[in-house]
């Protein structure tokens, strides 16, 4: 077509066929992506027709009805975390903290009616994607509002050196174990997997006089550990040298009252054989007196009963004894 000079130039009007066809072809595009989901490694995904449930997909690539259904993928092997006191700003090798003071969440009284500031962590992850979408409307919020309470439980029947010292594993637990349960009750599809007591301290006006005191329970702790140590040192030599006494003393004891028994027992063996053959013992008895009587006398004499006089013999016996 040809066009003037001075005329205005128009372009040519599309035809409607077209339009039509990238309406279309809009319409299938849509529904193309509005009919497929992909579902992450670390995820399911929950279904829900018209806002009720009706299944749950395991990671891949999935269909659903267009605009009928929606998706909502819940990330079921992801560790999240929460924490209380504190809060990380970057995590590192060398960690950024935030700034400024979380009193109103760490701030707490233990059941000596003293004060401590307790932080800590909580971490937990989903193991029931259906009643973590459709039990509790704020999940988060929830579990912020049940630790803070469960761990103010648990301090409070705790004394404050239990809380900053030797019982900090156990808080750690039990604030597990409480934790858990409540959330249990609610059916929030939630597992805590940890509780960490990441630093308790006394509150910055008594730090200064706690630090004193626990110096003078470790002087303390000291000098009980030399006592018992003189002590284990000295006691059990003693009670060794007095069992050895002892022991001598029964054995002395023991040694006399068999040695006593065995001549009481040969007291009566003799009285018994004597008592028998009165003639026979008392025969036995002298000879054997004799015989220890006899080599330690130096000149013996044997007289003859029926001899007059012994004079002669006597005088014989001393010439050849000259001789």
């Amino acid at each position: 077509m040809a066009y003037e000079e001075g005329e205005a130039k128009f372009p040519m009007p599309i035809p409607k066929k077209w339009i039509v066809r990238g309406i279309i072809g809009i319409i299938v595009i849509v529904v193309l992506v509005a009919s497929f989901y992909s579902i992450g490694p670390e995820q399911v995904g929950v279904i829900k027709r018209w806002g009720r449930y009706v299944r749950t997909t395991e990671p891949g690539l999935h269909a659903k009805l267009p605009f009928a259904e929606s998706v909502s993928k819940v990330r079921v092997k992801y560790i999240f975390k929460q924490e209380f006191g504190f809060r990380t700003l970057r995590a590192g090798i060398e960690t950024i903290y935030a700034p400024g003071r979380f009193d109103s969440e760490s701030l707490m009284l233990t059941g000596d009616l003293n004060v401590a500031v307790v932080e800590w962590i909580v971490q937990y992850k989903v193991k029931d994607p259906i009643n973590y979408l459709f039990e509790v409307r704020s999940v988060e919020e929830t579990i912020r509002n049940i630790s803070e309470s469960a761990m103010r439980q648990v301090v409070g029947d705790r004394s404050v050196d239990e809380v900053l010292t030797v019982g900090r594993i156990e808080v750690a637990l039990e604030m597990q174990e409480k934790l858990q349960e409540i959330l249990d009750s609610y059916d929030i599809g939630i597992q805590v997997t940890t509780v960490k007591l990441k630093d308790v301290n006394p509150p910055d006006a008594v730090k200064n006089s706690f630090n004193e005191v626990n110096v003078a329970k470790q002087d303390r702790e000291t000098t009980i550990n030399q006592a018992w140590e003189a002590y284990n040192k000295v006691i059990p030599r003693a009670k060794g040298e007095a069992e050895k006494t002892i022991s001598e003393a029964e054995g002395y004891a023991v040694n006399r009252v068999n040695r006593a028994a065995g001549d009481a027992n040969k007291f009566l063996a003799v009285w018994l054989e004597y008592s028998r053959a009165k003639d026979v013992t008392k025969r036995r008895l002298y000879l054997e007196t004799l015989e220890n009587i006899m080599p330690k006398i130096g000149t013996k004499y044997i007289i003859d009963a029926e001899q007059k006089g012994i004079l002669p013999l006597l005088s014989l016996n001393q010439k050849e004894a000259g001789k």
